[in-house]
Formats: C-alpha cells, structure tokens, sequence
C-alpha cells in the first residue's frame, strides 16, 4: 500500500493506522515521489491525495495508468476535494474510486483489505457508501462516489 499526501500529520496518521492494521505501508509526500515509488515496489493500492504541489494526485495517476508496468495499481483517491467535476476529473484520469476527506478511518481499513478480494465495491460494504453514481469515463460503467 502507497499513502501518498503532501500533508505530513494526515499522511502519517493514515500510515500508521494501516501499518496497525496489518498493511504493509509505502509513505510518499508527492505525485514525483508517488509516481518513482510505484514504479519500484508495485504497491497493490495507492491511496492518493489529489491536491498537492508539483505533480498533482491527478496528474500522478494519468501517469501511472498510461504506463504499462503500474496500469494495474488500484487507486484510491483519498481527497476534500469532492465536487462533481473534480470526481469525474478523477476517475477520468484513472482513479478506481474517491473517498471524501474527512472519512472513517476504521471503514477506510476495512475496505482496502476487502478491496484486494472483492475490487472497489468494498467501499460500499464497508459503510463508504456512494452519495450518487456517475458515469466512469475509460469503461462507460457506473461507478460510486464514496
């Protein structure tokens, strides 16, 4: 698992419950560091904050889903920003789901251990549950803004 947050205390807040839980948890403060870290250790899951200065939650994630070798890491977009445009923004450019700021940490860390089993829809049954659904750009599928 990848936290990645420009904002130490929350990032390490995250990290250190995860790592209590049984994950094993990467910390990156940025999307350069986000994006140099996923291409190294191949994290399952990437938890990413989306505002952040220099290369960006989004931009980090348009480049590790155009890219071949980390396509396949699920990301969670963990973020206050939660607008409809800035989540269409998100899952536009790869994000496999959002999660509004502030969240239930405990709800949080159940749903990324179910996740690895059961895909994104943990989010709902672990109480995250969508406040409406909305078009996924890369597959025409529903998805849940959580």
């Amino acid at each position: 698992m990848l936290v990645v947050d420009d904002y130490a205390d929350g990032r390490e807040m995250v990290a250190e419950y995860l790592t209590f839980r049984g994950f094993q948890v990467l910390e990156a403060r940025d999307g350069d560091e986000a994006i140099a870290l996923a291409r190294t250790m191949k994290p399952q899951i990437v938890l990413m904050d989306l505002q952040m200065p220099g290369i960006d939650g989004w931009e980090a994630t348009r480049i590790l889903k155009s890219d071949p070798e980390t396509c396949n890491i699920a990301v969670v977009a963990l973020t206050a920003h939660a607008l409809k445009r800035e989540v269409e923004a998100a899952f536009k450019v790869g994000c496999d789901v959002v999660i509004p700021k502030p969240c239930d940490i405990i709800a949080l860390g159940d749903a990324l251990g179910r996740m690895l089993e059961i895909g994104p829809k943990a989010f709902e049954l672990a109480g995250l549950g969508p406040s409406h659904d909305i078009a996924r750009p890369k597959n025409g599928t529903k998805a849940p803004i959580l």
